[in-house]
């Protein structure tokens, strides 16, 4: 194991270590005020409160659609199913139409819903704070729907398989 003292960081070896720890995959969507759908893939998602119930997620700064959807009063993170990987790489291109093909319906103030999936929060906006060369965007959940869905896994820059055997 390799320890790392210095304040001066590789950044490709920063990102490999902070690619051991796995998280699921999101997307989160909004509607903007003109109608327009916006959505990105996040892997930051978390629970932050039961009472009030909010939930944070954080995205590069100058990523592209953060600062559209930071247009929006409501999001919704849909917390991705296994058999849902190509919506990852989907909702992370610069493609026109990031919903091309993708069933939603509709939510809380306007929000786009995407079908299927193993989570999903409806959120209101409720604070944002800036962190470095990231924004930490904390939602108010206001609605929320769950499955027994095998959830996405990324860790170490690839999906994993839901192991079987860890279902209880």
């Amino acid at each position: 194991m390799e320890t790392i003292l210095d304040t001066e960081f590789d950044a490709r070896d920063l990102r490999k270590a902070f690619g051991r720890f796995a998280t699921g995959v999101t997307v989160v969507t909004a509607a903007l005020p003109d109608g327009r759908r916006v959505g990105i893939t996040a892997n930051s998602f978390t629970s932050v409160s039961m009472s009030p119930p909010l939930v944070s997620w954080n995205y590069r700064r100058d990523a592209f659609g953060l600062a559209l959807l930071m247009q929006a009063s409501h999001f919704a993170v849909h917390v991705l199913a296994e058999d849902q990987m190509h919506l990852s790489p989907q909702f992370a291109s610069p493609v026109p139409d990031r919903f091309a093909g993708v069933s939603v319906s509709e939510g809380l103030g306007g929000v786009p819903l995407i079908d299927g999936c193993g989570a999903t929060f409806e959120c209101r906006l409720w604070s944002t704070f800036e962190a470095g060369d990231h924004v930490i965007i904390v939602g108010e959940v206001l609605r929320y729907t769950h499955s027994d869905a095998p959830p996405l896994v990324f860790h170490a820059g690839s999906y994993l398989q839901w192991p079987r055997a860890w279902h209880v």
